[in-house]
């Protein structure tokens, strides 16, 4: 089970969580409204948690309910970027 990063992190450029992640599994692209965990390397350490100014960060199993998307939104971002910030983009104008 991963860390994933939710809505919280939308419009944020603080990169706290990517100083300490000890595997770099928290990574953007040029154009990303948000950061991403990679679900395949993250090693549920927790690190990354405590530093975000945000509280964008939660297990997988404990994402609130109305971050649910997010968990696929984190994991797609990691083969298929476009495609993943496509659904951020979405995800932004339906609030």
């Amino acid at each position: 089970m991963a860390y994933v990063i939710g809505a919280a992190c939308i419009g944020t450029t603080d990169r706290s969580c990517v100083d300490v992640c000890p595997v770099d599994c928290i990574s953007a692209d040029d154009g990303d409204q948000m950061l991403f965990i990679d679900p395949v390397a993250c090693i549920d350490c927790a690190a990354c948690v405590e530093p975000c100014p945000v509280e964008a960060i939660a297990l997988e199993a404990q994402v609130p309910a109305e971050w649910r998307e997010f968990v696929e939104i984190n994991r797609l971002h990691f083969e298929d970027a476009v495609a993943a910030r496509e659904l951020v983009v979405a995800w932004v104008g339906r609030q």
